[in-house]
């Protein structure tokens, strides 16, 4: 009987080859599993080394700005996010004194400071000594005791026109900062000249004691001529024309007395939502009822 060749019989070296050929995919397959991206492996370390190094730089340098904030006496004025952490201080905190100063509105005080921000007692009796406030508000608290001096008396004649002093003879006559000179300059021209003393106190910042300095040597002779407005009859154009009115206020005036037919005295107006009577008593230095 003759024999046939099975198709699936292998040749013994085609055998040994492949028994080869799996012993290096095994080997392989071990190699991969127990040494995996040795490579990136290295490379990561090394990377992380290098930022965790930079990480310990930048604290180190930030504890160095740190110690050497706390060393310096500062104007509380201008106290960055980065300082308000050094020191303490929250982020309403913070945002408290922005929103003051945002009025340009100033520090003059330790108190001022503690009614501003609301910073605890604590806080406030460690970083209190460091404020460092302006020569000249310093002056000005050496100088409250003698508020009470009366300044020589001048009558009406002997008295120069406040409308036409300058910047620096407020500064070099009264003795106030430039800045508030250049507010007072800056208000008159606003209103196209003081018609009356009492608007000074429309001038931010300017004490009661200088105010009164300057009333002593100067008050308002030069008048720049205008007519009252009635407000009843006003319209709201006309009421505009009231240095202390804008469009939506005049606007709401206006629409004010023509519900009520009118008013009988200023102090009304405070019935108005949004209205504020605090400077009533200049607003009427341009009003008439009748």
């Amino acid at each position: 009987m003759k024999n046939t060749e099975s198709h699936f019989e292998i040749h013994k070296r085609f055998r040994n080859g492949i028994l080869l050929l799996a012993l290096l995919m095994f080997f392989l397959i071990l190699v991969l599993y127990f040494f995996p991206n040795s490579t990136d492996s290295k490379n990561n370390f090394v990377a992380y080394t290098k930022y965790q190094g930079q990480i310990d730089s930048l604290k180190n340098e930030a504890l160095k700005k740190k110690e050497g904030y706390k060393l310096k006496p500062f104007n509380p004025n201008f106290i960055t996010d980065y300082k308000g952490y050094v020191l303490g201080m929250t982020t309403d905190e913070l945002d408290k004194l922005y929103a003051y100063r945002k009025k340009d509105k100033w520090i003059n005080s330790v108190s001022d400071f503690k009614k501003v921000t609301g910073v605890s007692d604590s806080l406030l009796a460690i970083i209190s000594p460091l404020f460092k406030f302006p020569d000249w508000v310093q002056n000005s608290k050496k100088s409250k005791p003698y508020n009470k001096v009366r300044y020589p008396i001048k009558s009406f004649a002997q008295k120069e026109d406040l409308n036409g002093v300058t910047s620096k003879e407020f500064q070099d006559i009264i003795g106030v900062p430039d800045f508030i000179a250049e507010r007072i300059i800056k208000c008159r021209d606003r209103l196209g000249g003081f018609i009356s003393d009492i608007q000074l106190k429309d001038v931010e910042g300017l004490y009661d004691n200088q105010r009164k300095k300057i009333l002593s040597l100067y008050t308002v002779k030069e008048i720049r001529k205008f007519e009252k407005i009635n407000i009843n009859k006003a319209s709201v154009k006309e009421l505009m024309e009231v240095p202390y009115f804008d469009f939506e206020t005049a606007l709401e005036i206006k629409d004010f007395i023509d519900a009520h037919q009118g008013v009988s005295n200023f102090e009304e107006l405070g019935k108005i939502e949004g209205f504020s009577l605090e400077k009533i008593d200049r607003i009427a230095l341009y009003l008439e009822l009748n």
